[in-house]
């Protein structure tokens, strides 16, 4: 996957009018897609212009010698040939991709498209390819009536929203003479987080008068009762043997040294640094406090998140910091 910036490719306007006249493609399509007769199609691969070759010659050699077996082997391997075309459109046809699922990652780690397949047909559909210009899947089947994931990894350079651009779903079945293709632009992203500073500072200091004296809170030392379950708690805390007995949902309380509320605040961070080294220090410190089973609150132009601790409340930090300052519609985008 490269980016699409412009002025990088000089000859993707050419090809993305070729792509829209060729194989009537625009913007991208809303799921769940269906491949109907007019998306499907059908050329020889290169063994297939091999083996017409070879039937050109094999005919010219019975014509030459009069060969009446020579003129029938000709024609039965045409028909086989011709039915090979049959079943690779058929192969294709009706198929539909019903959802596509996409796992938040970080920059720099391969984002995972999930494609759920769907045939609707009596016919199971043998030897499928999906493809983009940067990952193909292995082939694949799907049976009659039932539904098959397949999975694409895309390369991922920045922060920000990433989508699997321009894909391919080919067959070579049932002989590999011909290849039928469809070309597809789904509706579909996948959110990239930023990379976090390596060796960042350790945590701001709490704020909190309490900080560093012995209470129950939410430390990991002793236990110290029950409470009821709040969203933002972790789940490794969550009293699991109560819930087993019907009991309500409760988290476990423990004895520690309440550090106190942690903030994450933009405009404090040192005047030096720029907009993604920033970003990258704030990233770092909504792990480690995440890690630290510590409550903070980050602060950045524009918005406040928080108090709050948890996976959730730190999915929600990461979201906010993988798309600060690059506006509502700014996203990678495989290159068509």
């Amino acid at each position: 996957m490269k980016l699409a910036v412009s002025g990088m490719n000089p000859l993707r306007p050419i090809r993305l009018a070729l792509d829209r006249w060729l194989f009537r493609l625009g913007s991208p399509e809303r799921l769940p897609l269906t491949f109907g007769q007019r998306r499907i199609y059908v050329l020889p691969t290169g063994a297939g212009y091999a083996f017409a070759v070879a039937l050109v010659v094999m005919l010219i050699a019975s014509i030459n010698y009069n060969l009446s077996l020579g003129y029938g082997l000709v024609f039965l391997l045409f028909g086989l040939g011709v039915v090979s075309m049959f079943h690779a459109f058929r192969n294709l046809l009706r198929l539909s991709v019903t959802h596509v699922r996409g796992e938040p990652v970080f920059a720099g780690e391969p984002a995972r498209f999930s494609f759920t397949v769907h045939n609707d047909s009596t016919l199971p559909r043998h030897a499928l390819l999906l493809a983009s210009r940067e990952a193909r899947s292995s082939t694949w089947s799907v049976d009659a009536g039932s539904v098959q994931e397949v999975s694409l990894d895309h390369p991922t350079h920045q922060r920000g929203w990433v989508s699997p651009g321009r894909l391919t779903l080919e067959t070579r079945y049932p002989l590999g003479l011909v290849r039928a293709w469809s070309v597809f632009i789904p509706e579909a992203r996948c959110l990239v987080y930023p990379v976090p500073e390596p060796l960042p500072p350790p945590l701001p200091e709490s704020g909190s008068h309490d900080a560093g004296v012995r209470s129950a809170g939410e430390g990991d030392d002793d236990f110290a009762g029950l409470r009821a379950h709040r969203d933002s708690d972790s789940p490794r805390h969550v009293a699991w043997k109560v819930i087993a007995r019907d009991g309500p949902m409760m988290t476990k309380r423990f004895a520690a040294n309440d550090e106190g509320d942690c903030e994450l605040d933009w405009q404090a961070l040192p005047p030096g640094l720029d907009t993604e080294q920033r970003v990258a220090r704030m990233t770092a410190w909504v792990l480690a406090a995440t890690a630290a089973g510590r409550r903070f609150t980050m602060r950045l132009p524009g918005g406040t998140i928080g108090p709050a601790s948890g996976d959730g409340h730190s999915r929600a930090c990461l979201a906010r910091l993988a798309t600060f300052g690059l506006g509502g519609t700014a996203h990678q985008r495989a290159e068509d």
